[in-house]
């Protein structure tokens, strides 16, 4: 049976307040850089090339040692987050927000990701364009995902993975069986999946509700790294309503 966790009580009181923030934004004449400065302490715009980190909160730990706003993280480097914790930070056209108690390990050279490790927790990335036959591979404790350029939302916990395409495509596999495999094309959080060791109906990935993310952040994570979300940041607005918040 699959459960529709919610985040740890801290992280669910930012998505909160950054829906507020939208509405602020959509019905005044706030400029939306402002209502972020407020909340992360910034502006969001493209971080320099000699920083990794937009903003931590709490206990955030780099290779198991505390990190500040002058830490760089690449390839190799494994980020972790304690309770009441989070990190935004870039490592090269790619960027992440990491939630409470997730540890992600990024391989690859120098600021090239070559491959994500999902060891546990939750986080959301958003991922610059391969060239050519270049790609990315995301895994968690169930789950291969080989990415090119879009952004993903991955919940990961022993036998169960969340994912979320939020745009873009990605080639999605089950640990268990690889033949067992989704070729998802989206273009706003279309095809939510759970993928989980044990099969059902002879799959391990079935479909799962939208859940424990925002438009807002993803346009975060796209402007540090110098872009912006493929669609109107307005139609959080909107989605929200049906969304559980």
């Amino acid at each position: 049976m699959y459960r529709d966790d919610d985040l740890h009580p801290e992280d669910e009181k930012r998505r909160e307040y950054l829906v507020k923030l939208l509405t602020l934004s959509a019905l005044s004449a706030t400029p939306m850089g402002v209502l972020h400065a407020a909340w992360w302490g910034s502006t969001p715009e493209k971080l320099p090339d000699d920083k990794s980190i937009f903003s931590l909160e709490g206990d955030v730990r780099v290779n198991n040692k505390p990190a500040d706003l002058k830490t760089r993280i690449a390839g190799g480097d494994v980020v972790s987050t304690k309770n009441n914790s989070e990190v935004v930070f870039a490592v090269g056209s790619d960027s992440f927000i990491l939630r409470s108690n997730s540890e992600l390990q990024i391989e690859g050279g120098g600021f090239f990701v070559d491959a994500l490790r999902m060891l546990t927790g939750s986080v959301l990335s958003v991922f610059g364009k391969r060239s050519g036959q270049k790609s990315l591979t995301m895994n968690s404790s169930t789950a291969t995902i080989g990415i090119r350029g879009t952004g993903v939302y991955m919940e990961s916990e022993p036998g169960l993975t969340y994912l979320c395409t939020c745009y873009g495509q990605v080639g999605l596999y089950s640990n268990n069986d690889l033949n067992d495999s989704e070729l998802i094309t989206a273009t706003h959080h279309d095809a939510p999946k759970y993928i989980s060791d044990k099969s059902a109906r002879n799959t391990h990935i079935r479909p799962a509700p939208f859940k424990n993310h925002t438009d807002a952040e993803l346009k975060l994570l796209e402007a540090i790294v110098g872009r912006e979300v493929p669609f109107g940041i307005e139609s959080e607005l909107y989605k929200g309503e049906r969304r559980q918040y």
